[in-house]
């Protein structure tokens, strides 16, 4: 029923689904899922080190039964260090820090989500992975080229048709359309002003008529509607991240979990106060009394060191209010079913509702 098969030769996988790599709450074990059910299955490694990826690469090929992978990577450039930034964001977050009984002068934990880099850049000369997705546009020509040269199919986000043609002409092979409603951090690149960030289904015809490779539609779709109304508008494929987040293989923490089961509409909010770079999550006590944007966090990935000893203080505790529990606008749409059951699922739903269009 698929009738648009570039983006299923381009990346060898059976159904137009692609797994959003989610840093932190997701791994192999939901990346392994999708890959058995036809879908492209995707691991996050901006949080990991080359161990850590390696060892995701190795869970993932004993399992998978020969099906292609995703590594995705951040691509950001490192902002210089402001220390009067981060002292007044470490001031203003330190009544939390003493209510939490946080030693507020504490050695803060280094920034966990890093750009690719050469190390990384050679694991993948190694491992050499189906296809390789990066977030904030693409590294540096010299590391993209050996990527490529790894035989890599490469992904990135664009959040405007400036940023996808961008893409295109700078060598993807795939350009994934990351709407307004998306879950996590934007892919923004070009720009961050955030007034500026379009929708998924008015952004997605746009981008699909101003590039000539498949464009992935991102945002807001956790249903086979989504997938239908997606592909009717020019998408080559879906990119689903906040369904998937429902499933048991995904590594949300009970307080998230919690927030995904009683979602509506209105409950996320994009903050840059979780990690200093605008990402949509569920509201909680740090977005609603700091933000949910802040002009005293420092860039990204800084301001998320300095609220990580809140993060697991209260989590210890049982609570989220301190953490980033990410999500999309579509999350009340998800089920708590295992991830292959969701994937075959949607696919059945949404190849029953293409046939009955087709009359």
């Amino acid at each position: 029923m698929w009738t648009d098969r570039r983006l299923l030769d381009l990346l060898h996988i059976e159904h137009p689904i692609v797994l959003s790599p989610m840093a932190g709450v997701a791994d192999a074990a939901l990346a392994i899922a999708v890959a058995q059910a036809g879908g492209l299955g995707s691991i996050p490694c901006g949080m990991l080190d080359v161990a850590q990826t390696r060892a995701q690469v190795d869970t993932f090929r004993a399992a998978a039964g020969g099906k292609p992978v995703n590594l995705n990577f951040f691509v950001h450039a490192m902002p210089a260090r402001n220390n009067t930034r981060e002292h007044d964001w470490r001031e203003a977050l330190a009544p939390y820090y003493r209510e939490l009984g946080v030693d507020p002068a504490a050695a803060m934990a280094s920034a966990s989500r890093m750009p690719f880099d050469d190390a990384m850049c050679a694991l993948l000369e190694e491992v050499r992975p189906e296809v390789v997705s990066f977030h904030y546009g693409l590294p540096a020509d010299a590391l993209l080229r050996r990527v490529k040269a790894a035989g890599c199919k490469v992904l990135s986000s664009a959040t405007t048709v400036a940023e996808a043609r961008w893409l295109a002409d700078n060598g993807c092979d795939a350009v994934i359309a990351q709407g307004f409603e998306a879950g996590g951090h934007r892919g923004m690149f070009l720009s961050l002003d955030t007034a500026t960030q379009v929708g998924t289904f008015a952004l997605l015809p746009q981008i699909v008529d101003a590039v000539t490779v498949p464009v992935i539609a991102a945002g807001g779709i956790a249903d086979a509607r989504g997938i239908v109304a997606a592909l009717a508008l020019g998408a080559a494929g879906v990119q689903i991240g906040t369904a998937y987040l429902h499933c048991p293989e995904s590594k949300v923490t009970p307080p998230h979990r919690a927030a995904l089961k009683e979602a509506r509409d209105d409950a996320t909010v994009l903050t840059n106060v979780i990690s200093g770079r605008p990402a949509r999550g569920f509201v909680n006590r740090l977005i609603r009394e700091m933000g949910p944007m802040s002009d005293l966090a420092p860039d990204f990935p800084y301001a998320g060191a300095a609220v990580q000893p809140l993060h697991a203080k209260a989590q210890a505790q049982g609570s989220g209010e301190f953490s980033g529990m990410l999500a999309g606008q579509a999350a009340a749409l998800g089920r708590a079913v295992p991830a292959q059951a969701l994937t075959h699922s949607l696919v059945e739903t949404a190849q029953a509702l293409l046939r009955r269009m087709a009359g």
